[in-house]
């Protein structure tokens, strides 16, 4: 298959790459780096598809596809961005862009793109053109984020059922929150249920609602969440915790539309969208028979899978900002970050992950004592606990033996081992202050050492720390 391509791209290495690639695949290319030389390439002559950047030299490729429309209105639209937000997806996706592509991209996802807009209409957006996306709580432009920004801009348009995976606090209700608050069912109601904090005696009349005197304690007619979310979407955490006989009336509810209280003989019409959630792996609870086979594959028609933050690490920096934004707004002192202490937290473990690191970007901002926190100041706060795979845990063979030998309490005096320590302890651990500028914690990575370790020892040595102290 060939075609013809205007590519509109003002960074010359991301052009010619993406030229060379085409090209071998047979496409005749056009390029221009602004809006004013697209325009004028569209007046002039049709195109098979356009790839554009967003941000351009004369303005940006979104806000002015209308103009494209009017040169071209069938043409297939492929955005690209650097800009990678949710806000640019969603705005991608609201603009009827074929397919939208975070850089850095991967070239044979874009060539294999470009093959199928050639064969195919641009599809229309069914999302009323005010969605713009504003103030999602989603915050990242890792390319792990990127990939379920995409999947999430994919079910924005439809109501196919949605499967969340992923660790305890990676945000998978902000996930389900974004698809709803994005999509067609957006003037409906989001009812969110957490399936693992109802008892298994109550779970079924919470989703179905129950008839007065349907059991004991039904003292009046209760409307379940089903019904409280027609309309709307239904969000269903922690599904794998859900009892075996919730699951059977829960498939059969997917299955017909349609719910009967607990305690009921009339069936009642529901249009709910099911977005569901789970920290579980589904399959070997399947294979253990503790979870329904058939209702695994109705729920996960659309599987979004959401990273660790350890796994996005890069996306601290801008979370953490963000946190502190929201601090602020709601009433605690307005704080920031040194790079010092950006950097401690891109080495911490976050087992909570995004959960985590908001909580505690919560208890920086209410208990640190200036507005500038460094990372001494967030030690001091939240203690020291680097992620496996930092410089202060992964240590070479003499930064382990070092912290070994510095954890024994009470060296025999006049043994080898003391006659060692003293020759090179001391020195060493100047050295190392002295490479770092006197920051205790940097010399501690350096050392391969803990932090609280090394102040112990700089104690004991008798080292004056503040003479090594320098503008690095």
């Amino acid at each position: 298959m060939s075609g013809t391509v205007l590519l509109v791209e003002d960074d010359g290495a991301i052009a010619t790459v993406i030229t060379a690639a085409l090209e071998d695949e047979g496409f005749a290319i056009e390029r221009c780096s602004s809006v004013a030389a697209r325009d004028a390439r569209l007046a002039a002559r049709g195109f098979d598809v356009m790839l554009t950047d967003v941000m351009l030299e004369d303005g940006d490729g979104l806000v002015t596809l209308d103009a494209v429309r009017t040169h071209a209105p069938e043409m297939p639209v492929i955005v690209l961005s650097a800009q990678n937000t949710l806000d640019t997806a969603v705005r991608a996706s609201d603009s009827d862009a074929f397919e939208y592509f975070p850089k850095p991209f991967d070239l044979d996802e874009l060539v294999q793109a470009v093959r199928q807009a050639c064969g195919n209409r641009p599809r229309v957006s069914e999302l009323p053109s005010e969605a713009e996306g504003d103030g999602m709580p989603l915050v990242g432009r890792s390319p792990a984020m990127q990939g379920v920004y995409r999947m999430i801009t994919r079910v924005l348009r439809n109501d196919l059922t949605v499967l969340i995976t992923g660790e305890s606090g990676t945000g998978k209700e902000l996930v389900a929150e974004a698809i709803h608050q994005l999509g067609s069912r957006r003037t409906g109601p989001f009812v969110a249920v957490n399936t693992a904090a109802i008892p298994a005696d109550l779970i079924e009349s919470e989703l179905f609602g129950h008839e007065k005197g349907a059991f004991t304690g039904a003292i009046a007619q209760a409307i379940g969440k089903f019904e409280q979310a027609n309309g709307g979407t239904l969000f269903l955490d922690e599904i794998g915790d859900m009892p075996a006989d919730a699951q059977t009336r829960l498939l059969r509810a997917l299955q017909s539309g349609r719910i009967r209280r607990v305690g009921g003989r009339q069936e009642i019409a529901v249009d709910v969208r099911i977005i569901a959630a789970t920290n579980r792996d589904l399959e070997p609870m399947i294979a253990a028979e503790a979870f329904r086979e058939d209702l695994f594959y109705r729920l996960n028609v659309v599987p979004i899978e959401l990273p660790p933050l350890r796994d996005r690490r890069e996306d601290i920096d801008v979370l953490s900002q963000h946190f502190l934004i929201q601090a602020a707004e709601d009433g605690l002192p307005r704080r920031q970050l040194a790079p010092d202490a950006i950097e401690a937290l891109e080495k911490r473990n976050w087992r909570g992950n995004v959960r985590e690191l908001r909580n505690v970007v919560y208890r920086l901002a209410l208990m640190a004592r200036e507005d500038l926190i460094d990372a001494s100041n967030l030690s001091d706060i939240v203690g020291e606990e680097p992620s496996p795979g930092s410089d202060s845990t992964e240590q070479d063979g003499f930064g382990a033996a070092l912290d070994q030998w510095l954890a024994i309490e009470s060296p025999a005096p006049g043994s080898l081992y003391h006659k060692a320590l003293a020759a090179f302890e001391k020195p060493l651990i100047e050295h190392a202050l002295g490479e770092t500028g006197g920051n205790q914690l940097r010399a501690a990575q350096l050392l391969g050492i803990n932090r609280n370790t090394l102040r112990k020892r700089i104690g004991e040595l008798s080292i004056e720390p503040d003479r090594f102290s320098r503008a690095l």
